[in-house]
């Protein structure tokens, strides 16, 4: 869901940072040699929790959130992968999740608490085991790429975030719990135009539109036995939820013709579009009797064709295809300041080692 997850699994004004340069050339040093599928691994951040990198449409920036060494929120990021310089571009207020460019480049849709509180709002109580939060005073925001004429385009209370934009330009899709429970809901760039493309009780989340704009790929949970709607009941109405089992879904823009990816109980999330729409890249703990330790697998769209992408002893996630699909940029603790510290990567992507 967000920079929280990496967590799990390990268990202001406008202002400008510089990254450490970064060289043209990456290094197999970051690689294990079971990562055939990657090729001169950069490193692109060097410190805190960072996490969600998605490209501009045209290749040249990347958005992401980050929490920085000393503490604080996630805040919202641009980057530019060449040089490695960031710039802050979210309020410095609130938490933020989840960024997105629009296909134009020149504007950013994210999710805010900073509307109803500047402080952090509470971490949620793991009384009951891990649990992702659901701050119902999340509302969907869009801005220019520099942070400036911030718009709120949600005005329900309710949790409303994990937004992102089709590449035709169209619609926005984005999880909400306006319904009473957490579904998919489609819209207008302006925020106009909500409709509800999912109807099954269940978290479903983490939504991407294909290439085409046809469709939508998206991780779900949907209990089924007595026991598993009531705690998915229980801590919905907590403002939580579970993610200990996901699964990958993918169906027609609108919610018809939904398709099962994968099935295998573990904690499948974060699924993203190779640019061919033929293959998906998500991350899983899929294999590991700890839960733990997540890594990057791809599949292909009718489930076939497993394979493992990365081979990290901790947490490799949230991986994302450039547009023309020569890298991969992903979230991994590989190579930390500090134990713990989750960064931005980007590898060149081998599709037949």
């Amino acid at each position: 869901m967000n920079a929280r997850a990496v967590r799990l699994a390990i268990p202001m004004l406008l202002l400008a940072v510089s990254a450490p340069a970064l060289t043209a050339q990456g290094s197999d040093d970051l690689r294990d040699p079971r990562e055939v599928h990657l090729r001169n691994i950069r490193q692109l951040t060097f410190d805190g929790q960072n996490a969600e990198a998605y490209w501009a449409f045209d290749g040249t920036k990347l958005v992401f959130q980050r929490t920085p060494a000393e503490g604080g929120c996630d805040q919202i990021f641009i980057m530019d992968p060449e040089t490695g310089d960031i710039q802050e571009v979210s309020t410095g207020k609130g938490r933020t999740t989840c960024s997105y460019f629009y296909p134009s480049g020149d504007k950013i849709i994210y999710a805010s608490t900073h509307h109803w509180m500047e402080s952090c709002p509470a971490e949620p109580d793991m009384s009951r085991g891990y649990v992702w939060p659901l701050y119902p005073t999340f509302d969907l925001f869009v801005s220019d790429a520099d942070g400036s004429n911030l718009t709120q385009i949600t005005t329900e209370f309710g949790y409303d975030a994990e937004a992102t934009v089709s590449p035709t330009g169209d619609r926005v899709v984005f999880t909400s719990v306006r319904d009473g429970d957490l579904e998919l809901y489609t819209m207008n760039l302006d925020g106009s135009d909500v409709r509800r493309v999912t109807d099954r009780l269940g978290y479903d989340g983490g939504a991407f539109f294909s290439p085409d704009g046809k469709k939508l790929l998206w991780r779900a949970h949907y209990p089924e036995t007595e026991r598993e709607i009531s705690d998915y009941k229980s801590l919905l109405g907590m403002g939580m939820i579970r993610p200990s089992a996901l699964e990958v879904y993918i169906a027609d823009a609108d919610g018809s013709n939904q398709v099962q990816v994968t099935d295998n109980g573990a904690a499948n999330f974060a699924p993203y579009w190779h640019p061919s729409m033929e293959k998906i890249v998500y991350s899983s703990n899929d294999g590991d009797p700890s839960g733990r330790e997540f890594e990057i697998f791809m599949v292909n769209v009718d489930g076939s064709g497993h394979t493992q992408i990365t081979f990290s002893p901790e947490f490799d996630g949230f991986p994302v295809f450039s547009p023309d699909g020569r890298y991969l940029v992903f979230a991994s603790n590989r190579n930390g300041a500090e134990q713990g510290d989750t960064n931005i990567f980007i590898a060149e992507w081998v599709d037949q080692p």
